[in-house]
Order: C-alpha cells, then structure tokens, then sequence
C-alpha cells in the first residue's frame, strides 16, 4: 500500500498545482458564476471524495463490505473527473478554451492516477474479502501527516468552489466577474 499511497500523494501535489495555478489563477473559475457552475459543482463532489480519501488512507484500511465502498468511491471519482473532462471545455469557452499547460497537467495527473489504481486496486479487493471493518493502518508518519494535509486542503477546495457555484456573497473572492 505504501506506493499507492506515495502516488496519491503526488497526485494531491499535482491537483493542488492544477487548482492554485490553473483554476484559480488563471481560469479564476469562481469569478465565473453561471458560466463555471457545472465545472465548479463536479470539483466539489470530487474534492469531497478525495478529501475521505487523502483524510483516510494513510490512518486505516477499509476492510470487507467497507472496500467495497471505497472501491465504489474510487469509481464515482473517476466518473466524475471524466465528466469534467467534458464540462470545462464548455465551460471555458469564453476564455479561450483549457489552457494546453492544464491540459498537460490532467494528463500526467491521469497518468499517475492509472499507477494508483494499478497499486491500489489489488489491495482493496484482498480487503474486500476479509471481514468487515476498519483496522489501523499507519502509514509512515511523513506519508500519513502529507496525506492528512492534502485531505484538509482539497476539503477546503471543494468548499469554496461548492460556496462560490452557489453563488454565495463573496463567493468570487478575489477575482472580478467573467466578461
């Protein structure tokens, strides 16, 4: 599990790259209002399932009917990022499009995602036939603490961009509207 965990953290890494240059920098999705919603709404759902994801792996194994429910995470996850794959096209548009940096970005992160799943998988079927439960799992305490912090800031992540979809006061905080 520990390469697994090693990949996902430098997924977080690159996502928290993706997020702070790409969104919020140089898209300023939040700015974007009706406009960016759908792409904002799918980031929330998928920071949220990261976030259990980063928030978890690194402290416990999901055991029995629990593996299954982190397999089924996993899958909704990717369900969701290949429908943003599809949305931010559109949703771009009137910025020109995904910028081709980003577009590399997603690749590399696709990439290490394949590497993760590759790792992971195997192991979460071998959970899914023990019994049910949770057990501690501690990964090595630099894994275990760069995880955890991953997980609080995609949740953070996902929170603004759910707050700024709504379209909440501030919500678009620090950028001006989309032309």
């Amino acid at each position: 599990m520990t390469t697994a965990l090693y990949l996902l953290l430098a997924q977080g890494a690159l996502g928290a790259f993706d997020t702070l240059y790409f969104h919020e920098w140089r898209a300023r999705l939040p700015a974007g209002r009706a406009q960016s919603r759908p792409e904002l709404l799918l980031h929330a759902a998928r920071d949220a399932v990261y976030a259990l994801l980063f928030g978890s792996l690194g402290w416990i194994a999901w055991r029995g009917s629990w593996a299954y429910v982190l397999l089924l995470l996993v899958g909704v996850e990717i369900v969701i990022t290949l429908a943003d794959f599809t949305i931010e096209d559109r949703v771009r548009k009137p910025l020109g499009g995904v910028f081709a940096g980003e577009r590399i970005t997603h690749t590399v992160m696709a990439m290490i995602y394949g590497a993760f799943l590759g790792h992971f998988l195997p192991i979460a079927w071998a959970d899914a036939q023990v019994a049910t439960g949770f057990e501690l799992h501690l990964a090595n305490p630099a894994l275990r603490w760069g995880l955890t912090a991953m997980g609080a800031g995609v949740l953070i992540s996902g929170l603004r961009d759910l707050y700024a979809a709504l379209d909440l006061p501030g919500g678009r905080w620090p950028w001006p509207p989309w032309r």
